[in-house]
């Protein structure tokens, strides 16, 4: 009795256990890393995606969200996803061009003539059939989210055309096409991480930067910055990405649910960004900064159509 009783027991465990297993298993947390904080707007896309994720997958994988560059900067976490050492992603497009060459052409000044023309290349064949590249290089790309239309800021005087800006040492992303375009504007300009960058401006050993509006306000630059320029040189994406080999060992149906809610949260954090943009330009102001909106863009491309001349693989 008592051997049958435990050949029972034995035999409840296994069931439960190989009724328990699908579930156990596909139970997963997705680590995704931004260099962000809190209130920018890469959070409200992790956050969109996490959600969807979360809901399609039935709960089985959880994205859990570090920002404030916890999984270290961009590059750093680009390669740990080649590695297959980091999950995920939200990598403003600026150190792609260290990975894929063809992300330049996406960085080129005054490419995209407003919000509605970047996304519909992004979305279209161009920007898909750049974005695949990335698989070559153990990274996969998901959807292009937005970082958004680049102005200046600094801390030395008003910038109303392409003359004011010359002599200023201003940070910009690692990327070669954004420092041969400060180069063509005969700013110093000094290729730099995110996460060191606010303290370069707190020192004054940088005396401005470039970034979008939403960027600007989340990580309160008027503490060290006086006036923006509203010259929207360069539209930046922002790339969801993911470990191609955690990619590639995701069942289909979840990799299909990942890139169409990688895509949804894309479009919903752009929407938002647009959304907020009036309501962030009238808080720049209220803290103390002076906002140049109609500065002589046409000054800034007669200068930079040298910059053109450098990539004619992108003609």
């Amino acid at each position: 009795m008592n051997r049958t009783r435990l050949a029972l027991s034995v035999l409840a465990v296994m069931v439960t256990a190989l009724v328990a297993a699908p579930f156990a298993s596909a139970a997963q947390n997705i680590k995704l890393g931004t260099t962000v904080n809190e209130q920018d707007s890469f959070q409200i896309a992790a956050e969109k995606f996490a959600e969807l994720v979360a809901d399609r997958t039935g709960g089985s994988y959880k994205i859990e969200i570090f920002p404030n560059g916890a999984l270290g900067d961009e590059r750093i976490m680009l390669e740990g996803m080649q590695m297959g050492v980091l999950d995920m992603g939200i990598i403003t497009s600026g150190p792609f061009v260290n990975f894929v060459p063809d992300f330049g052409v996406l960085d080129l000044p005054f490419i995209f003539t407003n919000n509605a023309h970047a996304h519909a290349v992004l979305d279209g064949p161009v920007g898909q059939g750049i974005l695949a590249k990335l698989d070559d290089v153990g990274i996969k790309g998901l959807a292009y989210a937005e970082r958004g239309f680049r102005n200046l800021t600094n801390s030395v005087r008003p910038v109303q055309s392409a003359a004011d800006i010359k002599g200023l040492k201003i940070r910009v992303m690692e990327n070669e096409v954004y420092t041969n375009t400060f180069k063509a504007l005969g700013v110093n300009a000094v290729p730099m991480a995110w996460a060191e960058t606010l303290t370069a401006l707190q020192q004054g050993t940088i005396q401005g930067q470039e970034n979008p509006v939403n960027v600007i306000h989340s990580f309160k630059l008027w503490e060290s910055q006086k006036y923006v320029t509203m010259t929207r040189h360069a539209y930046a994406s922002a790339i969801f990405t993911m470990s191609k080999r955690l990619f590639d060992r995701l069942p289909a149906d979840v990799q299909e649910i990942v890139k169409n809610a990688a895509q949804e949260a894309a479009e919903y954090e752009r929407a938002w960004v647009a959304e907020n943009e009036a309501r962030q330009m009238q808080e720049l102001r209220d803290n103390g900064m002076e906002i140049i909106e109609n500065p002589d863009v046409d000054s800034f491309k007669a200068v930079v159509q040298s910059v053109y001349n450098s990539y004619p693989q992108f003609a």
